[in-house]
């Protein structure tokens, strides 16, 4: 059986989506070893160190000949790579991985306005309720007990607004280089923005903690910040990033249910709630779900 390029897209995200509802609860576990700068910092070099191997056997090195290539993985390394993943990770730092994969999804919403604006198309009734759902429930996630705002979740409603950046570049670099050379691109060059912040503001972490976190830095590094980032990027080459951005929409499901085995962390009232806007909200940005016409 022949899949279309489609129907592969579909496939390559719904698989990232999957993957990627692991990811705040392995970063949450290293905490009780490294701080969450010292976690990013090798997580991309473990990321990197992956994608040099794949590259190799690929054999795909050439590909960094080209200098457009340098100009987007500077820029994609500059929104994702240090200021998203920045955010994310700070984020899970004060945050539950539960809240944190429920705000992520807001990204949805932004990336309808910034690829709406860019390609100059009129916003429905639909995609006007739809954002209005998605605002409303990071609200009841921001604002869920009436007791202040929490800063972790503020990070991450910060990094939905720079992840449609990113993505743009992830894009139009997708055109000219294969996903692996992107991903080896921007995580070396996060790697070593990070490690260089490490060594000039002193944060390092201890060799012991590192060595004790070791496992579970491999399994971010390469299975989270680069396997699924791998699947992400080929899945929104051959989809739109809206549609893809969509079938993510199964990640907090994901994460929700992981919090609940692995931390013992109930979903509470508050998430529980936000889930039906953000979900429907999903659909009617990505024209999933029609509205009645009178």
């Amino acid at each position: 059986m022949t899949w279309s390029e489609t129907r592969k897209g579909d496939l390559y995200v719904l698989s990232a989506a999957t993957l990627g509802g692991f990811l705040p609860i392995g970063v949450t576990l290293t905490y009780t070893q490294v701080s969450n700068f010292v976690s990013l910092a090798w997580s991309t070099l473990f990321a990197a160190t992956f994608f040099a191997c794949l590259i190799t056997y690929r054999k795909h090195w050439m590909e960094l000949r080209n200098p457009l290539l340098w100009k987007y993985g500077a820029l994609i390394t500059f929104f994702i790579g240090i200021l998203f993943y920045g955010l994310y990770f700070s984020g899970l730092k004060y945050s539950t991985p539960g809240n944190v994969s429920i705000i992520i999804l807001f990204q949805i919403c932004t990336s309808f306005v910034f690829f709406n604006i860019y390609r100059k198309e009129g916003i429905l009734p639909a995609h006007i309720l739809g954002a209005a759902l998605m605002i409303a429930g990071a609200l009841i996630i921001l604002g869920r007990d009436f007791g202040g705002i929490n800063a972790g979740d503020v990070f991450i409603l910060c990094a939905t607004f720079i992840a449609p950046f990113g993505n743009y570049f992830q894009q139009k670099a997708r055109k000219i280089a294969s996903s692996d050379s992107i991903m080896f691109l921007r995580s070396a060059l996060s790697a070593i923005v990070l490690f260089a912040f490490l060594y000039f503001f002193n944060v390092s972490g201890t060799v012991g903690g590192v060595s004790a976190a070791l496992p579970l830095l491999l399994l971010n590094g390469v299975v989270f910040l680069g396997f699924e980032k791998m699947l992400w990027i080929e899945g929104i080459h051959r989809v739109s990033v809206t549609k893809a951005s969509a079938l993510v929409s199964i990640t907090p499901l994901v994460t929700l249910v992981l919090a609940w085995i692995i931390l013992h962390q109930l979903p509470n009232i508050w998430q529980l709630a936000s889930l039906p806007p953000f979900l429907l909200g999903v659909l009617l940005l990505t024209d999933n779900s029609k509205l009645s016409r009178s």
